[in-house]
């Protein structure tokens, strides 16, 4: 339920709402410079600890498996929580773990800490995505998502490089304070201007899980595993499959990276207003073509300056283009049901993310790093069959029984 200011009559959204989704997509780009910031910083962090840089990269797997795994759990046990007091909850949790990072005296609290985070940014992000759809109407909920993307994206873009210049600078307990203190003034922000009281969900449990036997969810989240897969393969081993055309220039390879970040803005924004005007499918199967060719011709594009930029805008467009469709779908499926969908949704694409470094080791070995692209194309065309086969499947039930 939304409150009677939340939800305007035409899909332009109010003013106010405006800035509401401006502040929920600060929080958004807060988590994602926390998700995306971490893995530049590993030596900095290794050699204080004396670990080494593997152990230091269990810094990345422990936040991103607690943001999976807990998702969907927190979003039904907050389900009948006000959405403004689960954000506050997860942002001051997040802050905190963040604090504590930086402050931490040895590795195994950061590693907690990092879990820490985490469990915030599981509990806040699923509940904003979804509090966002709610301050417009349904055919404003393209924009409104493609909003949070662009902040999610932005952390890409912007956050991540920042963080990691700051880093180099300073030191990295720096960048977790810099996280916090962003983190920390959303928190007050949403405090202070998103009133609690008017989202309260007060359906069973049952009645709230119900969307989950819907053979639809199920493949728009096996689409969205297995593209994730696909797509986090190849940013994975980003620096050796585009080393032919940096010639192993860190300054190259950060050049390639922000035209990669700055594409999935514009790709987040194109894709939220395509999405309302078309249709989510549109979206997805447009997106799904365009970056299964573009990953299949890598191991060629990928070796030549000029080919791999326009690689990367390509791939920035189509990749955060695909998750805006994506989440308008499942919120159109059951917007009641919107943060355990959300969740469930979070749970896939860290899932994918989990997958493609074992995967991608794995495929490493037997093909090496500048046809490993094919084994992210492959992944990709799996997750457009599977599009096609729910598609002509719902088409023919609704075919069979017209008021389905």
């Amino acid at each position: 339920m939304t409150s009677p200011e939340s939800c305007q009559g035409s899909a332009e959204a109010s003013p106010a709402a405006n800035r509401r989704l401006i502040l929920l997509a600060a929080g958004m780009f807060a988590v994602g410079t926390d998700s995306f910031v971490i893995a530049p910083l590993l030596p900095y962090i290794a050699r204080d600890f004396g670990v080494t840089i593997a152990a230091a990269a269990q810094l990345i797997t422990a936040y991103a498996l607690t943001y999976a795994l807990c998702s969907p759990f927190v979003a039904t046990v907050t389900a009948h929580w006000p959405r403004q007091r689960t954000m506050l909850a997860g942002l001051t949790i997040f802050v905190l773990a963040n604090v504590g990072a930086a402050f931490a005296p040895g590795f195994a609290t950061v590693l907690v800490a990092r879990a820490l985070a985490g469990l915030g940014a599981a509990i806040f992000a699923p509940v904003a995505a979804a509090t966002a759809t709610g301050l417009v109407a349904a055919g404003g909920r393209g924009r409104a998502l493609s909003i949070m993307m662009i902040g999610l994206s932005s952390a890409t873009a912007l956050g991540a490089p920042l963080g990691t210049l700051v880093g180099s600078v300073a030191d990295w307990r720096t960048v977790f304070l810099l996280v916090a203190a962003l983190a920390a003034a959303v928190d007050i922000a949403v405090a202070v201007s998103m009133r609690a009281g008017a989202e309260v969900d007060d359906a069973p449990l049952a009645e709230r899980l119900r969307p989950l036997r819907d053979a639809r969810v199920f493949s728009v989240l096996l689409t969205t595993f297995l593209v994730l897969t696909g797509l986090y393969i190849s940013y994975t081993y980003i620096s050796v499959i585009f080393d032919r055309a940096t010639g192993h220039d860190g300054a190259r390879m950060a050049l390639l990276q922000s035209i990669w970040g700055f594409a999935g803005i514009a790709g987040a924004a194109l894709a939220g207003r395509l999405t309302d005007r078309w249709s989510s499918t549109a979206v997805v199967r447009l997106t799904l073509v365009v970056v299964f060719v573009d990953f299949a011709l890598l191991p060629l594009t990928s070796a030549h300056p000029a080919s791999a930029a326009a690689a990367m805008v390509v791939w920035g467009l189509c990749g955060w283009g695909f998750v805006v469709p994506q989440q308008y779908r499942l919120i159109g499926m059951a917007p009641q049901a919107g943060p355990i969908l959300l969740a469930l949704y979070t749970m896939a694409v860290y899932a994918g993310t989990s997958a493609s470094g074992v995967i991608g080791a794995l495929a490493l070995h037997v093909v090496g790093p500048h046809q490993l692209p094919l084994v992210g194309a492959g992944l990709i065309l799996s997750g457009l069959a599977v599009e096609e086969y729910a598609r002509r499947r719902h088409k023919r039930m609704s075919f069979a029984m017209p008021g389905v």
